[in-house]
């Protein structure tokens, strides 16, 4: 927080990978069921990074890449994360690699395994310098999934990633957000930085039948060690 250098340009065509991501992140909602959200006590104190004007036309939504692919090479593939906890809801669960698709769309943690997060492979790893996306489910057509309680979380909780080279990125939180669709604040979510950094993202915001989920819940989270 208190970055003020510009963030990079982000070009129309990644602003539109995080529509299509958001879109897709939709489900039916839980019968009589509603998942934690954010309270303001766990938002940011201040104002996030300073933001840059998004490009025309430009929609902001839930998971996109920032800068462009970061290159890959072997620590690359050393550093993939392979399993990501958070004691304090009770997550432990595998991680994926997640892509574009042949249209564009940032892919996403297929729903029929509901307990299983997604790494935007294209991004920094978690525990690399910039800022690390992480994306899975609130829920499915058949209940709860790997994030329900994700909008449960608190200031200063431990998020643990364990990475195929053995080491573990330790992050402590530091806000907890809920965002409408139309408010998306992306530049703040995304931008690259040059701590190690975490995001969190699921759906959240409320649901509404007929239109699904109306926004989203973003954590952030700082590296605090890489053991």
């Amino acid at each position: 927080m208190g970055n003020t250098r510009p963030a990079p340009f982000v070009s129309p065509k990644t602003l539109f990978v995080v529509m299509i991501a958001g879109i897709v992140l939709l489900y039916s909602g839980l019968r009589g069921e509603t998942a934690p959200q954010p309270s303001a006590a766990q938002a940011h104190a201040v104002a996030g990074p300073r933001p840059s004007a998004a490009p025309v036309g430009a929609s902001p939504d839930a998971v996109r890449r920032t800068s462009g692919p970061a290159p890959t090479t072997g620590s690359r593939s050393l550093s993939a994360p392979v399993r990501l906890r958070i004691p304090a809801i009770g997550v432990d669960t595998p991680m994926t690699e997640l892509g574009l698709d042949r249209d564009g769309a940032l892919e996403v943690p297929p729903a029929d395994n509901p307990n299983l997060a997604g790494w935007y492979a294209d991004g920094p790893a978690p525990g690399e310098s910039g800022t690390a996306v992480v994306a899975g489910h609130v829920d499915t057509p058949t209940g709860r999934a790997v994030f329900y309680l994700l909008g449960a979380l608190t200031q200063g909780s431990t998020v643990e990633v364990v990475r195929r080279d053995r080491r573990t990125a330790r992050f402590a939180v530091q806000a907890v957000e809920a965002y409408s669709k139309s408010e998306f604040p992306s530049r703040k979510v995304y931008r690259s930085t040059a701590q190690p950094q975490l995001r969190i993202i699921t759906c959240g915001g409320g649901y509404r039948k007929g239109t699904g989920y109306l926004g989203n819940v973003v954590v952030y989270a700082n590296l605090i060690g890489l053991d």
